[in-house]
């Protein structure tokens, strides 16, 4: 019953999701109730105590919010000012080849977009420049969403990975870690698995593109362009490790795939793998119900005839911020991670060991992306109007987020701290449960729960958020490696971003496909779980030779 009790919360948000179709904004709020009365009445948590985990969950965050908010604000400033169509235009001149167009717009230049911006933008962005090229809506869509999945993770500055490191950080404080290790080999075992398993979800998204919206309806067509869709996962996964090793997730998302949008490019204009047939979507509209959409819808990007370079210039400057800032060489790193940079809220609420403390010039929103942002406006000439608009959007696009992260990092507070110790709490009880039910199986089901939670949540971030304790906890129980099964949640929350309501919604109305959103959660549901399959054998086979890269955690 207890078991049943803990788990009550979230069956509740999930139920509530997906079942009655909530969004996150109204589900979190009343989950975190229930789960606040949970915490008084079954494991005799004191008000006062869930008031101020509540708080500190409030605050913590805030810090995600802020980097979200940046991310998105610089986006929509580009797309008032001209920067986002003058970089469309770019792709026109590239290739003919539908296939190729693909990988290079809905998977590399997404894939840079996830890893400044993320938040539903990449396949929103991406999918309305692919049907300026020729492609039916619904292929543009379809494709998009199912390239939106490896960059997702680490994400928009590192936001994903960092949350689920965060969630967990007074877990592995309590086995003696070190949660900035933690954090850095989390890291590296997520790029491991996620770029083995990416590189095979490139040539997954031009299969579906080839035989579900292609003429011929032949996967033959996908295969002439499979070294290509090689080449591209090998250029990618050579930065995105070398990024996830050594830099840790901060730029990985962001690097690796800016990094490898100028290889590829010179690559198709000198021939270097592309297929000697062009293969294109001329003359769809005659084709039949495979063409599904609204065809003519072009991007909504303000056009004014801006410059390539100045275009570009703001994400080169961000680049260059995120480097000095995060790269310990530059010693500018270590000024940001000390007082006075540091803002100290303790004892909160009069609790002793309720600590915030946030170190504010660190966080990627407040520095780059803001003030960037807001140099940007002049940099590019922009009107006051434009500024406000652009301001506007950002402030309508994230308040769902802000419900949604603002309960739902409070709810798992409450979770991690019911009861008079670790063993008592609900996170706890939840994570016995889901060890006895999955047991030696419990790598396979470990991504799953990640989908699901982007599944329900629209968000890896929230999905690290809700369940990376859990997955953390359980590998506790279970004595396999927590850092793998983490790595498991992060990646299957990346995953999962094919397949949720929310980015699917989102492209769904800026490609007029409207009406569709079941169908693409039908489509795609097979290289969500293909992938998810994929890192979960990966790992697997790791956890079976006894892999453990922080044995002092057991």
């Amino acid at each position: 019953m207890i078991t049943l009790a803990a788990a009550g919360p979230i069956l509740l948000c999930v139920i509530l999701m997906t079942v009655f179709s909530w969004p996150a904004k109204r589900a979190m709020p009343l989950s975190w109730l229930f789960a606040a009365i949970l915490a008084a009445s079954v494991w005799k948590m004191d008000i006062r105590k869930i008031s101020s985990q509540t708080l500190l969950g409030f605050l913590s965050a805030s810090e995600i919010l802020m980097i979200i908010f940046g991310a998105i604000f610089l986006m929509n400033v580009l797309r008032q000012s001209g920067a986002m169509a003058a970089i469309n235009r770019m792709f026109s001149h590239i290739t003919l080849d539908a296939r190729l167009q693909c990988v290079l717009v809905g998977f590399v230049f997404a894939g840079f977009i996830e890893g400044t911006a993320g938040f539903g933008t990449p396949a929103a962005l991406a999918a309305p420049i692919l049907i300026g090229l020729g492609f039916p809506p619904l292929a543009a869509a379809t494709v998009c969403l199912i390239y939106n999945s490896w960059p997702v993770e680490p994400g928009p500055v590192g936001v994903p990975l960092l949350t689920a490191s965060a969630t967990v950080r007074d877990a592995v404080i309590a086995r003696g870690g070190d949660p900035d290790q933690f954090t850095r080999v989390l890291t590296k075992w997520v790029v491991i698995p996620h770029c083995i398993g990416g590189t095979l979800i490139v040539f997954i998204g031009v299969m579906v593109l080839c035989k579900v919206f292609g003429k011929r309806h032949s996967f033959r067509d996908a295969w002439e362009v499979l070294p290509f869709c090689l080449f591209t996962g090998a250029v990618v996964s050579a930065i995105y490790l070398l990024m996830g090793f050594y830099a840790g997730p901060d730029l990985t998302s962001m690097i690796a795939f800016i990094g490898a949008l100028p290889v590829l490019v010179f690559a198709v204009k000198k021939g270097i793998f592309v297929p000697k047939r062009v293969w294109t979507f001329d003359g769809y509209e005659e084709w039949g119900s495979q063409s599904w959409g609204t065809a003519g819808v072009r991007s909504k990007e303000a056009d004014t005839r801006l410059g390539a370079l100045k275009a570009w210039m703001p994400y080169v400057v961000i680049g260059i911020l995120l480097v000095l800032t995060r790269v310990d060489a530059f010693g500018i790193k270590a000024v940001l991670n000390r007082d006075p940079m540091i803002w100290h809220v303790h004892d909160i609420l009069g609790i002793e060991g309720v600590n915030w403390d946030f170190k504010f010039l660190y966080n990627p929103g407040l520095f780059p992306f803001i003030p960037v942002a807001l140099l940007t406006v002049f940099f590019h000439g922009m009107h006051a109007k434009d500024a406000a608009i652009a301001l506007k959007k950002t402030g309508k696009q994230i308040l769902g987020a802000a419900i949604a992260l603002l309960f739902g990092v409070a709810m798992v507070n409450l979770y991690r701290y019911t009861g008079t110790g670790a063993e008592d709490s609900m996170l706890y009880t939840l994570s016995g449960a889901m060890a006895a039910l999955f047991s030696g199986a419990y790598f396979l089901a470990a991504p799953l729960i990640g989908v699901l939670g982007a599944f329900m949540s629209g968000s890896n971030t929230v999905s690290n958020t809700l369940f990376a304790s859990i997955q953390f906890e359980t590998a506790s129980i279970l004595g396999i490696s927590q850092v793998l099964i983490v790595a498991l949640q992060a990646m299957g929350g990346a995953i999962g971003n094919m397949i949720c309501v929310h980015n699917i919604v989102a492209v769904c109305a800026t490609t007029g496909t409207n009406g569709n959103e079941g169908r693409l959660i039908r489509t795609n549901i097979i290289p969500c779980l293909i992938y998810a399959m994929t890192v979960a054998a990966l790992v697997g086979i790791f956890l079976k030779a006894g892999v453990n890269p922080m044995p002092e955690l057991l």
